[in-house]
């Protein structure tokens, strides 16, 4: 299996997101799976500039030249996607739109109807695969994630790939502030290595794993009264 993960957390690696999904991507690793992992951070991907192009002058290739031009032909080949996202005003963070955007060289300007719906065609070459979206947020409740969540879907869609799952971590800002109080968080983090290792042998992402996932880590009367004093100290600290 050839696996790209995307990382658009602008805290890459030391974000509370990542927590999550280093763990989940040893687990892909130790089954067996080939995986890159990218930071949009690190890369150049500019707007979608909706010419056409890609479509009708250079099919297949997209006008601008930015590191998408090298990113495409991975994403390509994929077997599995996973795109990673904080929550960001419900929604994904805007170097990942920019991201999903520029992936429409991949798809054909004609349509057929997959599913009762209309979508365009792949394009040859590009596979059918899987998509697993990886988020975290501030907020308390599990429904800041529901924005996101139909965004992804809708997207999987559109390019002609199973949406598989995802592996969500409300309330993230206590993770590390938890972590280091010495806090037990351990059977989270083993869920989401298990998740991957699962998905790669079995094809499936177990329930119970990303239940664990995101379970409650404290009461949110406890969360809010920590968010908000850890708050007031940073201004008080000016």
């Amino acid at each position: 299996m050839k696996v790209i993960a995307i990382n658009s957390s602008p805290m890459m690696d030391q974000g509370n997101t990542a927590l999550i999904l280093g763990p989940f991507i040893e687990g892909i690793r130790e089954a067996g799976a080939k995986i890159e992992l990218f930071h949009t951070k690190k890369l150049a991907i500019k707007p979608c500039q909706g010419c056409g192009n890609c479509w009708l002058k250079t099919p297949g290739r997209c006008s601008l030249d930015d590191d998408m031009s090298a990113l495409l032909p991975r994403l390509a080949d994929a077997d599995l996607w996973i795109l990673v996202s904080p929550v960001y005003v419900d929604g994904i963070t805007g170097p990942m739109k920019n991201l999903m955007d520029r992936i429409i060289p991949l798809l054909m300007p004609f349509l057929e109807l997959r599913d009762g719906h209309c979508r365009h065609l792949l394009r040859k070459g590009t596979k059918r695969g899987q998509v697993v979206l990886v988020s975290s947020c501030g907020g308390f409740e599990m429904d800041n994630f529901e924005p996101l969540l139909v965004h992804m879907k809708a997207f999987s869609k559109n390019v002609a790939r199973e949406f598989k799952g995802s592996l969500l971590r409300p309330h993230a800002l206590a993770l590390k502030p938890m972590i280091k109080e010495g806090e037990s968080l351990e059977d989270i983090f083993t869920a989401a290595k298990e998740t991957g290792k699962q998905l790669v042998k079995n094809g499936q992402m177990p329930a119970e794993a990303l239940r664990t996932i995101e379970r409650n880590m404290m009461p949110r009367e406890t969360y809010l009264r920590i968010v908000n004093q850890t708050f007031q100290q940073a201004l008080d600290a000016l």
